[in-house]
């Protein structure tokens, strides 16, 4: 069933809603358990377009072994996705940085209030992203460390290469799944692929583990296929590998790939004047989970990082 969960007026005679679509069980008994899928903050990233519909597809080919309510949220910020714009068009905010938002505050505020209050309460919610255009990410699940106890068990069974637990310093309280998580909604936050692109077979395998979740929950009783077992990482265990120079990255290896410290892992070149600008190699040993895929670089731009602490 369609809701619009927040719709409000906008200038020209135009408005704005957000929807969700509520898939019930054939037989509701009124004590069902909810997850929440919620995806589209950045207009820019549309991993999770393809994981709403692969979810539904799965769901209505086994109507009767769904004991749960699943709440689908395409599109928090729909004008972002018409536009192709990261953040809210028009009133250059980026939506994951005003929630919980304010009941009386400014409109958009006000539009992020509702959201959340309509979020609350639910068994989970799975927040998915997609990096941006210039970085490329292997499936994973961010975790703040003041959280983990809860949600690292749940980030294990959601078919995620890894688990990254974040110092709760690096943590911004003004995102959807701090303030969800922060008002007793336990909620993970998933990053995978590209910016404007998708790429099935991460959508196909995060599909996977949100159905083994749902299972784990009672939500699910229909198949489910294999899980991956991720690796749990900390802040401590993942090199950086940053730009010295201007130019045009190339790099020599494919994301998921093991490497070891010193390895040659990209050029930064320099189409004047033909020369290598920057043999960009790995800081440790470790297997590569976010690789540039945006050629144009600048110093300080990031490359890439690696997951140490793990043996091929």
């Amino acid at each position: 069933m369609i809701e619009t969960v927040v719709s409000m007026e906008l200038p020209v005679d135009e408005s704005l809603r957000i929807q969700k679509n509520r898939i019930m069980p054939l037989n509701p008994t009124g004590k069902e358990k909810r997850v929440a899928i919620v995806t589209g903050t950045h207009g820019d990233e549309l991993e999770g377009q393809f994981v709403c519909y692969e979810l539904q597809r799965r769901l209505k080919a086994e109507p009767g072994a769904l004991k749960g309510i699943v709440d689908v949220y395409p599109a928090l910020n729909p004008l972002g996705i018409d536009s192709i714009t990261r953040g809210i068009p028009m009133f250059d905010l980026d939506m994951n940085r005003i929630f919980p938002g304010n009941a009386d505050g400014p409109m958009m505020e006000s539009l992020v209030s509702r959201l959340t209050e309509d979020l609350k309460g639910a068994d989970l919610c799975v927040d998915i992203h997609a990096s941006n255009i210039f970085l490329m990410e292997l499936p994973q699940v961010r975790i703040n460390e003041v959280t983990a106890e809860t949600l690292v068990p749940l980030g294990k069974k959601i078919n995620v290469d890894f688990v990254w637990i974040h110092g709760a310093s690096t943590v911004l309280e003004s995102t959807l799944a701090y303030s969800l998580n922060q008002a007793g909604t336990p909620t993970l936050v998933v990053e995978m692929g590209v910016g404007m692109r998708i790429t099935k077979e991460y959508g196909y395998q995060l599909t996977e583990g949100i159905l083994n979740v749902m299972k784990e929950l009672g939500v699910w009783q229909g198949s489910v296929g294999e899980i991956r077992t991720p690796i749990v990482s900390e802040d401590r265990k993942v090199g950086y590998l940053n730009a010295e120079k201007a130019g045009i990255y190339v790099p020599r290896i494919q994301i998921g790939t093991y490497v070891k410290e010193g390895e040659l892992l990209g050029e930064i070149l320099n189409p004047l004047t033909g020369n290598v600008e920057q043999a960009v190699t790995a800081p440790i040993k470790g297997m590569v989970f976010t690789r540039r895929e945006y050629p144009v670089v600048y110093s300080g731009s990031l490359l890439g990082r690696i997951l140490g602490g793990i043996e091929e």
